[in-house]
């Protein structure tokens, strides 16, 4: 009898890379009946995973919640360098949830036909998923990829998700904690917002969206929470037993093993930074300026690998330095990471790029984009596996912290003992045993 695995993500990558990672995993094992719902545009990513995964359309994206397509205007707000306007920003273009109510009704049709024992879905921008989940009465479990504590209650003091805090040891430091939390909530008790959650309330409704799953917490309610990080990156506190740390999801490496271009360049230089700050990052010409002027300053002591994409390529100087090397895609970043000539990564901190670069041992320079990137920027200081880049990319400054990255080991060992964690915790092979554990699918 054949119990079915429905996955469920959003089309942006950071959601969508590591349930790709955990679906293929269950198809290498042979586990049959795989079913992954995601955006049309990345039918090709699922259909290319080595085993059989089928392929389910939720339509076209929905503009407004795959940043790649926002405006100038937009993305700028939205990545501004100060934290809670920037959230703000974030709520006003992202925190409607009548826009995935199409989704919805796609992902109803689909599991009609499926009839899927269990469906895993991603936290944070298919939450129609867990609406329909409890709706339907169906096992779920979350795929989360940012710290444990942007989903689950903390302690007292315990910084928000998504604010670049620490934990509060002063009464002042509580204060500020205190009215993050309470900036966080107005938020949702703005009239604009209060509007759009009463017009999806009604459209839920004649959706056919309980309320009672409208009111749930999803947390409370899934079977298994899958979080792809480790307890030595979070601040310490107790998550309930259904929640799991797993470490980061990656596949199996080498990913290119043909590569005869990059790997042997890199084999060519015993010191290399890589540069990969992301899909979603766009730099300004004077920030592009700033990191080739990095690495001139580097020359004669590092070698620079820098992923740009093409249309940002145009920035660039013309005399750029010998020892910069600029490409628009590599084969493999976690070939390029677990290579022993490349010693420090420069990153925006998103949580699958964090966990990469640590998983090889790599202490990070992190320039956080956006929302949880400036969380893991400053736990990744406080596990001492990281710097933090200003925004604007001064050279003279992060040419300083990349010089601290490569010659003290400290951040370096650090990096390895994090790393240590993640294999120590089990990433794809321990996702899969958990979510087969589960007693809808035995």
């Amino acid at each position: 009898m054949n119990r079915p695995i429905l996955f469920v993500s959003s089309a942006e990558a950071g959601l969508l890379n590591p349930l790709l990672v955990l679906a293929e995993e269950l198809a290498r094992r042979g586990v049959p009946d795989l079913w992954f719902a995601t955006d049309e545009h990345r039918r090709a990513e699922v259909t290319r995973l080595d085993g059989d995964v089928v392929f389910v359309s939720l339509g076209d994206p929905v503009p407004e919640l795959l940043a790649t397509t926002w405006d100038d205007e937009v993305y700028r707000e939205v990545t501004q360098p100060a934290i809670w306007p920037a959230l703000r920003a974030l709520s006003r273009h992202m925190a409607d949830p009548s826009l995935t109510l199409g989704k919805y009704r796609a992902l109803e049709a689909a599991v009609d036909r499926i009839r899927p024992a269990v469906i895993v879905i991603d936290n944070d921008l298919s939450k129609f998923a867990i609406h329909l989940a409890l709706a339907r009465n169906i096992p779920f479990v979350l795929s989360v990829p940012y710290m444990p504590s942007s989903v689950l209650p903390v302690p007292h003091g315990f910084p928000a998700p998504f604010s670049g805090m620490r934990p509060a040891s002063t009464f002042r430091e509580h204060l500020d904690v205190l009215g993050f939390k309470l900036r966080l909530l107005s938020l949702k008790l703005r009239p604009s917002m209060l509007a759009r959650a009463a017009r999806f309330t009604r459209a839920a409704r004649r959706t056919g969206i309980p309320a009672s799953a409208l009111r749930a917490w999803s947390v409370e309610h899934a079977d298994l929470v899958l979080c792809y990080t480790v307890a030595g990156l979070e601040y310490p506190f107790t998550p309930p037993d259904h929640v799991q740390l797993v470490g980061g999801m990656f596949p199996p490496v080498p990913q290119a093993p043909a590569d005869t271009e990059l790997l042997p360049w890199l084999d060519a230089h015993d010191s290399v930074v890589y540069i990969g700050l992301g899909t979603l990052t766009r730099l300004t010409a004077g920030q592009v300026r700033s990191l080739v002027d990095v690495a001139r300053a580097l020359s004669g002591e590092h070698h620079v690998l820098w992923k740009l994409p093409a249309d940002q390529q145009r920035l660039l100087p013309s005399d750029l330095p010998a020892n910069l090397r600029v490409m628009t895609w590599v084969p493999s970043q976690l070939d390029v990471l677990a290579h022993p000539n490349v010693r420090a990564f420069v990153s925006h901190g998103g949580s699958n790029g964090l966990h990469e670069g640590l998983y090889f041992g790599k202490p990070q320079l992190i320039r956080p984009l956006w929302a949880d990137c400036h969380d893991h920027a400053v736990r990744g200081v406080d596990a001492g596996v990281s710097l933090t880049m200003s925004a604007d990319v001064d050279v003279a400054t992060t040419v300083r912290d990349l010089r601290r990255l490569l010659t003290d080991e400290s951040f370096a060992r650090a990096a390895r003992l994090i790393g240590d964690q993640q294999r120590a915790a089990g990433g794809r092979a321990a996702a899969a045993d958990k979510l087969l554990a589960l007693p809808a699918l035995n």
